[in-house]
């Protein structure tokens, strides 16, 4: 079986894993603004996660790409040079080529490969899930989030808010001047004017 077809029978297992690091991710930030997300998250939600948190930041999505390219072509670049020490060393390797036939030296290499792949994928998504909490759990004690947004409700009250997060269900919110985290349905919003755009900011 040739590389590339190996890779595309790995997919779904690997769809399956960026869905269990997506979770992580979710519930390691919403646990530190006190929220247990899988309460309000429906299977969409779920499904949807991983490919969400790479739409959130450019900085996410080049990061991830990278480590991506970078394991798909780890196989040939170990092959290559799996004679040098610090090759050996940072990816731990046996000795292969003098014991093992060709193709169980590549499937070992391919294995090293995934299994990087799954931790850079991993550190990403629960570094990235830990830190944003972390800094916005920070911000909502010290007063200083910015409240970029005004709600409007169906009954025709609004408000302005800092929008923290938001899925298919509900909008995770700060109003000014509290520091209480509030959760409201979709449905009960008619819309959220984004008040202060730093795209148009006037120069």
């Amino acid at each position: 079986m040739k590389y590339t077809e190996k890779i595309q029978h790995l997919l779904p297992l690997g769809y399956l894993y960026l869905v269990i690091v997506g979770i992580l991710k979710e519930t390691a930030f919403f646990y530190q603004i006190g929220i247990n997300i899988l309460k309000y998250s429906s299977i969409m939600d779920v499904l949807m996660s991983p490919i969400a948190t790479l739409t959130t930041h450019p900085i996410i999505f080049v990061v991830f790409t990278s480590i991506f390219v970078f394991c798909y072509y780890l196989p040939s670049i170990l092959y290559k040079h799996d004679h040098k020490k610090w090759v050996q060393k940072a990816f731990e390797l046996k000795k292969t080529k003098s014991d093992l036939p060709e193709d169980e030296i590549k499937n070992y290499y391919l294995f090293i490969a995934i299994k990087t792949l799954a931790m850079g994928v991993l550190s990403v998504y629960l570094g990235y899930g830990i830190g944003e909490g972390f800094t916005t759990a920070s911000r909502i004690k010290d007063n200083k989030l910015q409240f970029d947004y005004k709600m409007n409700y169906n009954s025709g009250e609004s408000e302005q808010v800092c929008l923290l997060e938001t899925n298919s269900l509900y909008y995770f919110y700060v109003s000014k001047d509290q520091k209480t985290v509030k959760i409201a349905s979709i449905s009960g919003i008619k819309n959220i004017e984004l008040i202060k755009n730093r795209m148009f900011k006037e120069k």
